[in-house]
């Protein structure tokens, strides 16, 4: 742990020796309605669980104050890690992973709302009796905003995100995200998130096919609400972003992403004469309120797939 970070335990902490180690990165966000929410369970679990969350360089002493007082509170033995700096989202996941006591891990964006109340219990459960090498819990909009302006994105989660366990289970390397995936410590030794990635996208998709190739990935209904639904600004902004992390993993593991739809399109697309010029039609379209919602999507994805046919 860097001498910079500022750590604080609450007062369960050093009574218990948890099996579960929740691990919950943040910045500029404040995951306190997730805490509380979490502690309901805090009296059947009985120490089984720990919490450990990293704010990734939020630079927010109100914030701070506020969650070590919340913190102090909880019957769920909790550590908070402050860094003064932002260190990006693999080397942060890294961090929580090395600050962690359990033989399992499970990594919960702090923008996810549990949709049940046994949701850490069945994830405890499932450590105890079968301690998978991976799993993945699924995610869900059910409590997710219904406001307009998000629209576009719940159309796109809806259909690509938010599947069943049975479906996710066909391509299990590929419906694996960190918002609600359970990984076992020695496995997490042996593969952990690649610093070298950037920004955002694809890191835990990429780890999940190094970890495919040694170990299986379990698909289970224990979901969680996605709270952090974006503008078409905002998500496009994010897949401009992720251009040459798509193109890392596909220098990676070519044989996983020649299946994968956004690949398929980006490779039709890149032969395409003009398409740089035309790229910016499909995104100016994703912004059209007078269209039909899924009009949109179809437009913002091939706004995507035109950043990653320039990018591979």
């Amino acid at each position: 742990m860097s001498a910079s970070a500022q750590i604080h335990d609450n007062p369960g902490w050093p009574m218990t020796r948890p099996v579960l180690s929740v691990l919950i990165p943040f910045l500029r966000d404040d995951p306190g309605v997730l805490l509380a929410l979490l502690e309901r369970e805090a009296l059947a679990l009985n120490g089984a669980v720990e919490l450990v969350l990293l704010d990734d360089g939020t630079a927010d002493p109100a914030l701070t104050a506020r969650l070590t007082a919340q913190i102090d509170a909880l019957a769920l033995p909790t550590r908070l890690i402050t860094l003064p700096a932002n260190e990006g989202r693999s080397i942060g996941r890294n961090r929580l992973a090395s600050a962690a006591r359990g033989g399992s891990l499970l990594f919960l964006d702090s923008d996810m709302r549990p949709d049940h109340d046994r949701f850490l219990q069945t994830w405890a459960r499932l450590t105890t009796e079968q301690a998978p090498a991976v799993a993945f819990g699924g995610f869900s909009l059910l409590q997710a905003p219904q406001e307009a302006r998000f629209a576009v994105h719940r159309s796109m989660a809806t259909k690509s995100d938010c599947l069943s366990h049975e479906r996710r289970a066909l391509q299990p390397e590929k419906y694996v995200f960190t918002s609600n995936l359970l990984v076992r410590r020695d496995v997490f030794e042996t593969e952990a998130f690649d610093p070298g990635f950037s920004g955002w996208g694809w890191e835990d998709v990429e780890w999940a096919m190094r970890v495919s190739r040694r170990f299986a990935v379990v698909h289970l209904d224990n979901t969680a609400t996605h709270m952090g639904l974006d503008t078409v600004e905002a998500l496009a902004a994010k897949y401009e972003q992720s251009a040459p992390n798509f193109a890392r993993v596909v220098a990676r593991h070519p044989d996983f992403v020649v299946a994968y739809p956004s690949y398929r399109v980006a490779k039709k697309l890149k032969v395409v004469p003009g398409l740089k010029a035309v790229r910016p039609l499909f995104k100016r379209a994703a912004h059209m309120t007078a269209l039909p919602v899924p009009l949109r999507a179809f437009s913002l994805r091939l706004y995507r797939a035109a950043l990653y046919a320039e990018a591979i």
